[in-house]
C-alpha cells in the first residue's frame, strides 16, 4: 500500500500491565481477527505478538507484551525481556489496569518503572462492564492519580466498547508518516506460530487449573499441498504425571483440545484440516535454554524493526 498523504499516521503502540488484565483480548478486538490467544490463566501471552491495524486516517501497529510479573525461571526472563525491549521502542504506550480492582503493589511497581519510558502514555482501564456505570467517574479519578499519564480511556475489551475512542486517541500521538506495513497485513506471525498458540490455548482451556503453566506446543509438520491441510504438532510437558491428565482417560481430554483446536485453525486457514496431536515428556523445559530456543523463545534481539 502506497500513502503519499502527508496527514497519514504511522506508528507502534505497545501494551502493558500485569497478566491476565485483558492486553491480548484489546488487540484481538480492534484489529477484528484472533491473533493472540486469550485464556484466564495469568502469563498466557508469552511471545511479543504484533498486530497491525489500518485505517484511512494511519496505521497503528500494536505489540502485544507478556505481563508484567516477576519471573521464576528463564523462560519467565525471556517474557519479561520480550515485554520491557519493546514498550522502549513504541511511539506510544498503553497501560492496562482492570475496573473493579484497586491497584495493589504489583500495578504500583509497574507505573514506577514506566515513569523512566518518555513515551506519551494512555491509561487504559479495561472490564468497565464488569463495574456499575455510575462508578466509572470515581475509578478514572482513582486510577488518575497513580502517575502521570497524557489520557485516560475507559474500556470493555470483551465487548468493544470504547474501543474506536481508543484508537482515535492513539492516532492522536503517532507522528506523520508512510504505513510500515500494507493495508492487508494483520500480523508479523508465521501460520505455524499461530497455529500452535491456538493448540495451546485449547490445552490450557481444556486442562483448567492442572497444568498451569508447564506445556509448549511444536508445530512438526504442516502440509499444504493436498485439498486438506495435514497438521502434526506435539504438546510438550513437564512431567509424566502431566501427560496422563493431558492424554485423558482414553485419550478423551486430548481429543477434546485437538477439536477444538482444528475449528480455531480451520476458521483462520478457511480450509479443511486433519490435525493430529501427541504428548511428550521434556523435564524443566522452562529452564532450558536449548529447549526455549526449540520451541521458538529466542531471547535474542526483541528491536522493533521500523
Amino acid at each position: 500500500m502506497q500513502k503519499t498523504d502527508s496527514k497519514f499516521k504511522a506508528g507502534f503502540a505497545a501494551i502493558v500491565g500485569r497478566p491476565n488484565v485483558g492486553k491480548s483480548t484489546l488487540m484481538n478486538k480492534i484489529i477484528g481477527q484472533k491473533i493472540a490467544i486469550t485464556s484466564n490463566k495469568p502469563q498466557t501471552t508469552r511471545n511479543r505478538i504484533m498486530t497491525v491495524y489500518t485505517s484511512e486516517e494511519g496505521q497503528i501497529v500494536f505489540l502485544d507484551t507478556p505481563g508484567l510479573h516477576k519471573a521464576k525461571n528463564k523462560l519467565g526472563n525471556y517474557m519479561m525481556s520480550a515485554a520491557k525491549s519493546t514498550y522502549k521502542d513504541a511511539d506510544v504506550l498503553l497501560i492496562m489496569l482492570e475496573a473493579g480492582k484497586s491497584a495493589g503493589n504489583a500495578e504500583k511497581d509497574i507505573l514506577e518503572e514506566l515513569k523512566a519510558v518518555k513515551l506519551p502514555k494512555i491509561l487504559v482501564i479495561n472490564k468497565i462492564d464488569s463495574v456499575k456505570r455510575e462508578e466509572i467517574p470515581a475509578i478514572i479519578a482513582e486510577f488518575s492519580k497513580l502517575s502521570e499519564f497524557d489520557e485516560v480511556v475507559p474500556v470493555s475489551a470483551t465487548a468493544g466498547t470504547n474501543c474506536d475512542e481508543l484508537v482515535k486517541v492513539i492516532m492522536k500521538y503517532l507522528p506523520y508518516g508512510e504505513p510500515f506495513y500494507d493495508e492487508d497485513t494483520v500480523t508479523d506471525q508465521p501460520v505455524r506460530q499461530i497455529a500452535a498458540e491456538m493448540i495451546r490455548e485449547k490445552a490450557l482451556h481444556a486442562l483448567g487449573d492442572e497444568i498451569p503453566h508447564g506445556i509448549a506446543v511444536m508445530i512438526e509438520k504442516m502440509d499444504f499441498s493436498g485439498r486438506v491441510v495435514q497438521i502434526e504438532a506435539t504438546i510438550v510437558c513437564e512431567r509424566d504425571s502431566h501427560k496422563g491428565i493431558i492424554i485423558g482417560k482414553g485419550g478423551e481430554m486430548l481429543k477434546k483440545i485437538g477439536t477444538n483446536a482444528r475449528f480455531e485453525i480451520e476458521k483462520m486457514l478457511e480450509q479443511q484440516v486433519n490435525l493430529k496431536l501427541f504428548v511428550k515428556v521434556k523435564k524443566d523445559w522452562r529452564d532450558s535454554e536449548f529447549l526455549l530456543k526449540n520451541f521458538g523463545y529466542n531471547a535474542g534481539d526483541f528491536k522493533i524493526q521500523k
